[in-house]
């Protein structure tokens, strides 16, 4: 090794699969929105059900493997509410990981403050905190704030 010649790292191995699409899912909800974690689960779990479904379509029907193939992707992408917050913990910084939340619009513990910066600036609905609630942080309004994963007709038509 020379002068300034920095010695070869050994490559980072890729995130894991199911990682990628819960990052992937937290990258697509909208600005002022939010799912939560369990809502986020399902999507990945129909994903990976419509993937399948096209792949066992795709291969023909006279036997081939993708039959096997379907069920692989439902076991590497099966996952609840859990595992979608574990993902967020390990790899979620690079992301809008505060649209992403609990079931009951209470903010994340620990990261209240920087959740609600953010919520501030996207225009997120919110409830007001109860009286007795700690700190009286407020509570995101599901019912106004919780997005379906629908893309709006608008950006259909761009894309498409």
């Amino acid at each position: 090794m020379r002068g300034s010649e920095l010695p070869e790292l050994p490559e980072t191995p890729g995130l894991p699969e199911y990682a990628e699409r819960v990052l992937d899912v937290a990258e697509r909800i909208p600005q002022g929105r939010v799912m939560t974690y369990g809502d986020v689960a399902e999507w990945l779990k129909d994903e990976a059900r419509a993937e399948a479904e096209a792949a066992s379509g795709a291969g023909g029907g006279a036997g081939g493997g993708s039959r096997s193939a379907g069920a692989g992707a439902r076991q590497a992408l099966s996952g609840g509410p859990r595992q979608v917050g574990r993902v967020l913990a390990l790899y979620g910084g690079a992301v809008p990981w505060w649209r992403i939340v609990r079931a009951d619009g209470v903010l994340l513990p620990g990261h209240e403050l920087r959740a609600m910066d953010q919520y501030r600036e996207e225009g997120t609905p919110l409830r007001p905190a109860p009286p007795a609630a700690e700190g009286h942080i407020p509570r995101l309004d599901l019912r106004r704030a919780r997005w379906d994963g629908a893309v709006p007709e608008s950006r259909e038509r761009t894309e498409g």
